[in-house]
């Protein structure tokens, strides 16, 4: 790698040495010379640090500026270990310990380590050894720094699931275990119908627990992008309202929904299981975070496809929590939930190759809008 010594958008400096390549591109010359893609530090995502055979910088692009707080000016033309002061999560001096210049040979470089710059902020550090010859001197180190605040973010997301699941394990568990106990020890004294009730709480608390599993799992596979999507024919309208009638035999009045199906709808090609499980969540949401009517519409889109819409008439989602609506553990009020359900939602439609949004519906309600394409199997297109 060499890297030009000129100074474009005051990132790089000149260096205490001649020049090394063409000014601001980074190659390595021979055939399909990089030189040629017109390749700037500057644009690369990661903080780029460069320091010749004698250890000064030679290259600090615009990414290393934002993560360090280390000026471009100040930065070249200095020795490595004054530009990028690092230490190691021990208070040790990074250059000291590593000593790329005089240690061993056979040495290549740094694996990825979280260091420290002064004051205390965390930085993600690879370094990379170039040589002219295999344990020849080192011509060029190469330092790779990213910042940690995105990996942060996800420890943390990580923290609150494993936090969340635990909470919401223990009470179910505590109620199947405490019941089942009592049961098994003192099943004489208690009343036929006693005994029914405590089953059917059991009953109740593991059917919660094996629907927190099946989030869980759900979250796993869109997480890593393994969401299988089996695709049938599915009757988005029957589906609906199969969905509106399991709520009225539950025990909500008839009059609270409205469906509205235009047809006719194309033929759509989805897993079955996973549209239900759309379904399901959003009119649970509308029947128990909203008010007044449940209004849901079923019509064909232009490219050939099928958009549902659900809105209720309550005092819908605060403007400011719109952009938060599918993330985790996002709640719309203080009455339970988990906070994974818009997440996988999300997840299910946009595995299907679909589109989902929340607004505002027409009476001032909440109002979510999901879109999916026919997607037919590729044997039946092909």
């Amino acid at each position: 790698m060499s890297v030009g010594t000129s100074r474009p958008r005051g990132v790089r400096g000149s260096a205490v040495r001649p020049p090394v390549s063409r000014a601001g591109h980074i190659g390595s010359g021979g055939a399909g010379d990089p030189h040629d893609l017109g390749l700037d530090p500057d644009d690369l995502p990661d903080g780029l640090v460069v320091a010749d055979e004698s250890g000064r910088v030679v290259c600090f692009n615009a990414a290393a500026v934002r993560i360090t707080a280390v000026s471009a000016a100040d930065a070249i033309g200095a020795p490595i270990e004054r530009a990028l002061p690092l230490e190691d999560l021990e208070g040790r001096r990074w250059w000291q310990l590593t000593d790329p210049y005089g240690g061993l040979t056979t040495r290549i470089g740094q694996p990825e380590r979280n260091l420290l710059l002064p004051g205390g902020r965390e930085v993600l550090v690879t370094a990379r050894y170039v040589r002219t010859r295999p344990t020849g001197p080192v011509r060029r180190l190469v330092v790779s720094l990213r910042d940690t605040e995105a990996r942060r973010r996800t420890e943390r997301s990580h923290a609150e699931l494993i936090a969340t699941v635990a909470h919401e394990l223990r009470s179910p568990l505590t109620s199947v275990k405490g019941f089942t106990a009592t049961l098994l020890a003192k099943w004489e004294r208690f009343t036929e119908d006693q005994k029914k009730l405590m089953l059917e709480t059991v009953d109740a608390d593991a059917n919660r627990v094996t629907r927190l599993i099946a989030e869980l799992l759900d979250i796993s596979r869109i997480d890593s992008g393994r969401l299988e999507v089996r695709r049938q024919p599915v009757d988005i309208g029957a589906a609906v309202g199969r969905h509106v009638q399991a709520h009225v035999a539950a025990g909500s009045p008839a009059d609270r929904f409205l469906v509205r199906v235009r047809r006719p709808l194309p033929e759509l090609w989805a897993d079955p299981d996973k549209i239900d499980q759309v379904l399901s969540n959003l009119l649970e949401n509308a029947v128990r975070h909203g008010e007044g009517t449940v209004t849901i519409d079923v019509e064909p889109t232009d490219p050939v496809g099928t958009r549902v819409t659900v809105s209720d008439e309550g005092t819908g989602i605060p403007e400011e929590s719109m952009n938060r609506v599918f993330t985790r553990f996002w709640r719309g009020s203080k009455r339970g939930g988990t906070g994974l359900g818009l997440y996988i939602v999300k997840g299910i439609v946009e595995a299907h190759g679909g589109t989902i949004t929340v607004g505002r519906g027409p009476a001032g309600g909440a109002e979510f809008r999901f879109t999916l394409p026919v997607a037919a199997p590729a044997y039946l297109t092909s």
